[in-house]
C-alpha cells in the first residue's frame, strides 16, 4: 500500500461509495463494516459523500453511524439520516438548467437529458431505457427543466466520456458545475460551485473539523475537488487518472476493501 501517514490523526473520514467503498455487487463487506463500526466507537464520523441520489444511497445508511449525515447528489444535498430530512440542499435553478440544456444542444448535438430532484428522477422522451427506469416519468424537455433540480443529467450515446465532459465544461462555463462518474458519457451537472468538496467543507465546519483533519477517498472526476480539499486523500488503485493525480496517496481497489484497509492502518485498528 502506498501510504503517507497524516501528520496528526484524522478527525473525520469522507468516502465516495461506488468504485470506492462499495464492491461491484453493491454491498459493503463484513470487514469494511467492522472498520466503520470501530471508527464510530472511537468518535470518528464517517461521512458518505456520493454522486448517488438519495434513493440509491438509503440502502447503505445502516453503515452511517450515530452522526447520521450523508452528502448525496455530488454535494447538492446533506441528508440527516436519523431525522429522515434534508438538512441542506443546493438546487440548480430552472433558468440555469434551461440555459445549460440549450448550450449543450448547440455545442454537443445528440445530448439527451434527465433531472434528479428531491422527489425523484424524470427524463425527456429520448433518454435511453435502462433497468429500473421503466416506471419513471418522461416529459417534454421544456417541462423537465421548468423547476429547480439537484442535478441535471446529460447523456450522449456516441462520445467518449472524458471528451464529452471537457467539451461540456467549455460550453457551460461558469453557469453550472459539470462532472462525471460513469464509464459512459453521462454528465452530472450541479449549481455552479456545488461540489462534493464545497458541501463537505460546510459539514466538516459544522462539526468543528478543519480540512487538514479530514481523510478522503474517491475514484472518479466527481471526487477530484474533495480529494484536493482534504488534508489527506486517497484515490483507489483503479481510479480515473485525474482522480489519482488529485490525491496524495493510492489505496487498494474497492474489491480489495481498500478504504477499510487504509483506515485500519492509519488508525491502527
Amino acid at each position: 500500500m502506498n501510504l503517507v501517514t497524516p501528520a496528526r490523526m484524522p478527525q473525520l473520514v469522507a468516502t465516495d461509495l461506488d468504485g470506492t467503498l462499495v464492491r461491484k455487487d453493491g454491498t459493503v463487506s463484513p470487514y469494511t463494516r467492522d472498520v466503520l463500526v470501530a471508527l464510530e466507537e472511537r468518535g470518528v464520523p464517517v461521512i458518505f459523500v456520493t454522486g448517488r441520489p438519495l434513493r440509491w444511497t438509503m440502502p447503505l445508511f445502516e453503515h452511517v453511524g450515530s452522526h447520521g449525515l450523508a452528502i448525496v447528489s455530488n454535494g447538492a444535498m446533506v441528508w440527516d439520516v436519523a431525522a429522515q430530512v434534508a438538512r441542506t440542499s443546493y438546487a440548480l435553478g430552472a433558468s440555469e438548467s434551461a440555459e445549460v440544456v440549450s448550450l449543450l444542444q448547440e455545442a454537443l448535438p445528440g445530448s439527451v437529458f434527465g433531472a434528479e430532484r428531491e422527489t425523484g428522477f424524470a427524463m425527456e422522451p429520448d433518454f435511453p431505457d435502462a433497468p429500473g427506469r421503466e416506471a419513471l416519468p418522461r416529459m417534454p424537455l421544456g417541462e423537465l427543466v421548468s423547476s429547480p433540480m439537484l442535478k441535471l443529467l446529460s447523456l450522449h450515446r456516441e462520445l467518449d466520456p472524458d471528451v464529452y465532459w471537457k467539451r461540456a465544461i467549455s460550453a457551460v462555463g461558469e453557469l453550472a458545475t459539470v462532472t462525471h462518474s460513469s464509464s459512459f458519457a453521462l454528465l452530472e451537472i450541479s449549481a455552479y460551485g456545488v461540489t462534493k468538496a464545497s458541501t463537505l467543507a460546510s459539514v466538516a465546519g459544522s462539526l468543528g473539523v478543519a480540512a487538514e483533519d479530514v481523510i478522503a477517498f474517491g475514484d472518479m472526476p466527481n471526487d477530484i475537488a474533495m480529494l484536493q480539499w482534504a488534508g489527506t486523500s486517497f484515490a483507489m488503485a483503479d481510479a480515473h487518472p485525474e482522480a489519482r493525480e488529485a490525491a496524495g496517496n493510492v489505496a487498494p481497489s474497492h474489491e480489495e476493501d481498500g478504504v477499510a484497509r487504509t483506515l485500519a492502518e492509519v488508525f491502527a485498528l
